[in-house]
């Protein structure tokens, strides 16, 4: 049993005799309090998709969700639904957009490393890799004799997010994006 502390994004737990999906966590610190933090974790019912949120001490003690990942490749769209292969036996599975908003802006059909998450055989969520790689749709020109400077400018890439990239970088170079962090770190290899 992990503590609250120890919970990261995507992961299913049980939580009042339901599984929930952790979408996102905000640490927070509170002043005048001895010890820990707090924990503010928004989920969604793995069933009903309903949202709560809810807060919890550091040392809280949480169980994970029995859930299973299979790797799979983004396959096409159907209306609203993504459509994702398992690669080892060709399951399709249908996620619905609002269900993987997120992780849509950094998706492509060149992304490897995908796993979708099952919750008793029924897809609730994606696991993406830690970077992916994408091409610059649209920047500021680049600044002749920039260099690795802090300073950075936005850029527009090819699946609509839009990070901040070193003045370096131009349009239609590739970069390696973190998508947890959502930040740019390198150039793509050619």
């Amino acid at each position: 049993m992990p503590k609250a502390s120890e919970i990261k994004r995507n992961n299913a737990i049980d939580y009042d005799g339901k599984t929930y999906i952790v979408r996102d966590i905000e640490r927070s610190v509170p002043q005048g309090r001895a010890g820990g933090s707090l924990y503010r974790m928004r989920m969604y019912d793995v069933v009903t998709g309903r949202k709560i949120d809810e807060t919890f001490k550091d040392s809280d003690m949480l169980n994970f969700a029995d859930l299973i990942r299979r790797p799979a490749m983004f396959s096409y769209v159907d209306g609203d639904d993504y459509v994702f292969m398992d690669q080892e036996d060709y399951t399709p599975y249908n996620l619905n957009k609002d269900a993987i908003a997120e992780e849509i802006l950094f998706l492509n059909e060149e992304t490897a490393g995908i796993q979708v998450v099952l919750v008793n055989d029924a897809p609730v969520g994606l696991d993406m890799p830690q970077t992916v790689e994408l091409v610059v749709q649209e920047t500021d020109p680049s600044i002749k004799g920039a260099s690795a400077t802090s300073r950075t400018k936005p850029a527009l890439l090819s699946t609509g997010a839009t990070i901040q990239v070193p003045e370096h970088i131009s349009t239609g170079d590739r970069i390696r994006v973190n998508i947890e962090e959502r930040k740019f770190s390198g150039r793509a290899d050619k």
